[in-house]
């Protein structure tokens, strides 16, 4: 079975209030296994445009990846973020 990826493009406009939803986002990402493989480190756009920060979480199916998302715990995490930063974010299974 395919592992499953979030890919998350993230721009944060108050870095204070995005750490509480950081702080908060790690019991859903516990339960579902998730690991981080890219959290916000240096990048360089060579085609099209993103926003400034970049996140990939790993998730042992697609399944796992779907369930964390609709979580309550990772939607109470959520409702910290909204308002705070512009994301994109979509859940895509992994090439087997």
């Amino acid at each position: 079975m395919p592992k499953a990826y979030w890919i998350g493009h993230v721009t944060v406009a108050d870095p204070t209030a995005y750490e509480a939803y950081r702080q908060a986002n790690g019991a859903a990402f516990a339960k579902y296994g998730a690991r981080f493989i890219v959290r916000g480190g240096a990048q360089e756009v060579v085609e099209g445009s993103l926003r400034p920060r970049s996140v990939v979480i790993e998730f042992p199916d697609l399944k796992s990846a779907q369930d964390c998302y609709h979580s309550p715990e990772y939607q109470a995490a959520k409702a910290l973020r909204d308002g705070v930063a512009l994301s994109d974010l979509c859940i895509v299974e992994g090439y087997a």
